[in-house]
């Protein structure tokens, strides 16, 4: 009976001892790669790695266009920032991929009550961080302690620099995901779509160029105005786009808040909101609900509110039709080369009347999506005739 006994426990004990060379030899066969991210730092990365976490939910939107069968078959830790302010977006994804309700939601990487643990729990072998996130990374001693733990974390950047960093950002998920075709694809797609208007802005003069205001968030707090852009994000494709950014000659950086007064006593050429459904996150909100969802009668109702905001009604942007919004994700993915045009068109209706926006948005979707394009994500206000 004895003997028994110590024959089950020998057993056991190799096969643990089997099962733990097992994990080691098919760690060591796992494909290294190094590369540099958009921090800059130099990362030694599992090549197609199977687990992965999301330090933002958002950043589905540039899984998807590599990953388009399944843009959640890594994903086992994120963020839940998608599924509060872009719901449309969630809940056209999960409709078709709904183990994407099962993902486990980790919260804010730079909190407190973080759980490594749970992290590496799910086996991760990649964490994906968000450059404007750097410091509080730091701060924080996320990055060091997910490393010495053998998670690697690479940062990309869809939000502080979009139009310098996309391209990196969609390669370096391209060597990672072992999806280098498809990244260039996708490339070539946004190349040809920024070009459209690159391609025509230097012919403007700056007298021709408009003022524009960009209202971060229009509505997001109806008793609370105005955040806005700096040259960076939404702002600098104000520039690129043929005009004149407001926030850039106010303040250096990313963004900052105004007082309405200061708007009304410019009175800028061109107004244009951000908006997205922020129904379930602040149900009290006056924004445009831009997204998969969204309806054009919705889009003018809410566009009215914003302009019959107090002082509002007696800027020229609002009296002239050029008071616009636009879908405040555009902000932080790989799809801005949609509101670039969108600004491009506003600004200089001649010059890019063959301009078609909508039309650049679907081919995103038919060619490199696996959702289907609906709902509205940019508008103006029309005026009474």
């Amino acid at each position: 009976m004895k003997f028994r006994n110590v024959n089950r426990k020998a057993k056991a004990l190799a096969g643990i001892i089997a099962l733990v060379l097992g994990m080691q030899v098919a760690t060591a066969q796992a494909e290294k790669i190094t590369i540099t991210d958009i921090a800059g730092r130099i990362v030694e990365v599992e090549k197609n790695p199977s687990k992965i976490v999301l330090g933002e939910g958002r950043m589905i939107y540039s899984l998807a266009v590599l990953d388009r069968e399944n843009p959640f078959k890594r994903v086992v830790g994120w963020k839940d920032d998608m599924i509060k302010y872009d719901p449309d977006a969630y809940r056209k994804y999960v409709e078709k991929f709904p183990e994407a309700a099962d993902i486990q939601n980790l919260g804010s990487p730079y909190a407190a009550e973080y759980s490594l643990e749970t992290l590496i729990s799910l086996g991760t072998e990649v964490v994906f961080l968000n450059l404007g996130n750097l410091l509080k990374a730091q701060e924080s001693g996320i990055v060091e302690k997910l490393e010495k733990a053998g998670v690697a974390v690479v940062f990309l950047d869809f939000r502080q620099r979009p139009t310098q960093h996309t391209a990196p950002s969609i390669q370096i998920l391209g060597r990672i995901f072992d999806q280098r075709d498809r990244a260039d694809e996708y490339l070539d797609f946004y190349q040809q779509q920024m070009m459209t208007v690159f391609s025509r802005v230097e012919a403007i003069k700056d007298e021709d160029k408009p003022i524009v205001f960009i209202e971060r968030g229009a509505g997001y707090d109806p008793d609370d105005c105005c955040g806005t852009f700096g040259g960076a994000n939404m702002g600098r494709l104000v520039d690129l786009a043929g005009g004149i950014n407001w926030g850039s000659r106010k303040f250096p950086g990313f963004s900052g808040k105004v007082n309405p007064e200061v708007i009304f006593t410019d009175n800028p050429d061109i107004i244009i909101g951000t908006g997205a459904n922020w129904a379930e996150a602040k149900p009290d909100n006056i924004a445009v609900l831009f997204g998969y969802d969204a309806s054009k009668e919705m889009v003018q109702e809410r566009l009215a509110g914003l302009a019959a905001r107090k002082g509002w009604g007696e800027l020229k942007a609002v009296k002239n039709g050029q008071f616009h919004s636009i879908y405040h994700q555009f902000y932080n993915s790989p799809y801005h080369f949609a509101a670039l045009q969108a600004f491009a068109k506003w600004m200089h209706p001649d010059l890019f009347a063959d301009l078609d926006p909508e039309a650049a948005f679907i081919e995103l979707h038919e060619r490199f999506l696996p959702i289907e394009y609906s709902g509205v994500f940019w508008g103006s206000l029309e005026t009474p005739q």
